[in-house]
């Protein structure tokens, strides 16, 4: 893979990307994520091209929000990634939970002059963590998630790392649901095979139509409490129908 980031002859410090070479580099990692198999492997590379990247990041990590309760880390570059994450959700505050709720794009630049989340930033210090940006990556219904990246120099993210970032966010979200979309259509394929293996032993065991067996299943999993696509793999795989929700295994009316 390109890389989009080079050193460039001024009084700056760091790497600051041509920008010819970034839109190759970033066309190369847009391909790379689509090129997943899963969910999670694009979550991981998401994290691992971010670092390669974006200018000033050391490490990276991607945390969502489900439902807005549920806050964790589904993906890091390294253990620092998922301490700095877990100081933020012990107290509450953070770059990572402002770019996830407030704002697209949140920076720490120093974390000894920051004054804005003083629980997590006593946390921050001691892990080594000097600064910090913070992006948005996608908001849908009550499910959030962001894309966080760490450096031990302060100072480390500018306007170019902002723009960079943000530019790799936008192909990383798309990528990522693309990824989702997939893997539910995968899902749902599993799900309609599976009723249609349980029908078809319904069908033979007891001589019932198609819509007969549907409508037994169903009638099973509002009984038995339990999800039709769970119910139907229980019958493929042991044969029986229904279980309570106790645990005590049970049969369908009729059988």
């Amino acid at each position: 893979m390109t890389d989009a980031r080079r050193p460039v002859a001024d009084d700056t410090t760091g790497y600051r990307p041509d920008p010819d070479e970034l839109a190759v580099h970033l066309s190369e990692v847009a391909q790379t994520l689509h090129q997943q198999h899963s969910t999670q492997g694009t979550l991981d590379e998401i994290v691992r091209s971010a670092v390669e990247t974006i200018p000033g990041a050391h490490d990276a990590a991607i945390t969502t929000v489900l439902a807005k309760r549920e806050v964790r880390t589904v993906s890091m570059s390294g253990e620092l990634s998922a301490k700095v994450d877990q100081a933020q959700y012990d107290t509450g505050q953070g770059p990572c939970l402002d770019a996830l709720y407030e704002h697209k794009t949140t920076s720490m630049p120093d974390v000894n002059h920051e004054t804005r989340w003083p629980r997590f930033t006593e946390r921050a210090r001691r892990l080594g963590v000097s600064s910090m940006l913070s992006f948005q990556l996608f908001v849908r219904d009550d499910d959030l998630g962001a894309l966080n990246l760490y450096s031990p120099d302060t100072e480390a993210f500018d306007e170019e790392s902002e723009h960079v970032g943000l530019l790799f966010a936008s192909h990383a979200a798309v990528a990522l649901a693309a990824a989702q979309q997939r893997e539910h259509l995968t899902e749902a394929m599993r799900t309609r095979d599976l009723i249609g293996q349980a029908k078809g032993i319904l069908m033979e065991r007891h001589k019932l139509t198609g819509d007969q067996a549907f409508t037994l299943l169903v009638r099973a999993s509002q009984r038995a409490n339990i999800k039709l696509r769970d119910l139907a793999d229980e019958l493929v795989h042991t044969g029986r129908l229904a279980r309570s929700p106790a645990g005590s295994r049970g049969r369908a009316a009729g059988l």
